[in-house]
């Protein structure tokens, strides 16, 4: 009895294994692809349970939501020959398993490193078409709208991928470039500043000038005042010593015969020659009866 009982458990068993090998489940966010013996029967397999025949065939399951990729830094000519480093992502989704089986045997690396070939010529075709400015600021949204377009037409038919979007993060001048682009604006810079002393230096030289030439003219304008006020000074000075002759001209006399004594003898070194009837000693004479 209980030989036939674990014989019978051992069936039941068996059975749940082969309905489980037989049965796999396709999440909502998933599609799959059947295969015989390595050899795909069926593709874009929908959401849902299905049936398969264990050891016979195999169900590889992949995620259809949008995923992201980041793109490696690369470098890019304009039409202009001119160098500029991108820095650029791309978002992308299966919308055939069957082709996408195909084209990359299921792995998303193999996915990766074929989306990353096609964009990095649609980028550096796309950039050979613009200038500089246009890949920057003009044209830098056609350029992605225009190259998105390209590349979903190009990885749906190859690999079965969709391109939902290709952005620019960021475009910089390579380092070298940068280095003598600022050196550039350096020079230009200095031009420019040597310039604005060059006009300041000229300018101060002319209102250093002005002031010169200013100067001489209130300085001459002052000397001939000068001499104009000593002249009336010295005039004024004459009236009052005549008017002061004039109305004692013996006393006056003595006084400037005393001032010329004063100015002669007041160096103990001096030596004057006189006759004894020199008018000169007048007062020195009376003084002596």
């Amino acid at each position: 009895m209980s030989g036939r009982f674990g014989l019978m458990v051992g069936v039941i068993l068996a059975a749940l294994l082969i309905i489980l090998q037989s049965v796999y489940i396709v999440p909502e966010t998933h599609r799959a692809v059947l295969l015989r013996f390595g050899e795909m029967v069926d593709s874009d397999i929908p959401a849902g349970l299905h049936f398969k025949i264990p050891i016979v065939h195999e169900a590889k399951l992949f995620d259809v939501r949008v995923l992201a990729m980041s793109l490696p830094t690369k470098s890019y000519l304009t039409i202009e020959q001119k160098p500029l480093d991108v820095d650029s992502y791309a978002t992308w989704r299966i919308v055939n398993v069957g082709d996408y089986y195909r084209s990359t045997a299921g792995d998303e690396i193999n996915a990766v490193r074929l989306l990353e070939s096609r964009i990095d010529n649609g980028l550096r075709d796309q950039f050979g078409r613009r200038t500089m400015h246009e890949v920057v600021a003009g044209e830098r949204e056609e350029l992605m709208e225009e190259l998105k377009e390209e590349l979903d037409f190009l990885t749906r038919k190859e690999f079965g991928i969709e391109i939902n979007d290709i952005r620019v993060r960021a475009i910089d001048l390579p380092t070298k470039v940068s280095d003598s682009v600022y050196e550039r604006m350096e020079s230009e810079r200095l031009k420019i500043a040597q310039e604005h002393r060059s006009k300041g230096e000229e300018l101060a030289e002319g209102i250093r000038a002005d002031a010169d030439r200013q100067r001489i003219v209130v300085e001459a304008e002052a000397e001939k005042e000068a001499e104009q006020i000593r002249g009336e000074g010295d005039a004024i000075a004459a009236q009052v010593y005549a008017d002061a002759f004039n109305q004692n001209r013996e006393f006056y006399s003595f006084y400037r015969s005393l001032t010329a004594y004063e100015e002669t003898f007041s160096s103990k070194g001096d030596l004057l020659i006189l006759e004894p009837d020199s008018e000169f000693l007048k007062y020195i004479k009376q003084s002596t009866r």
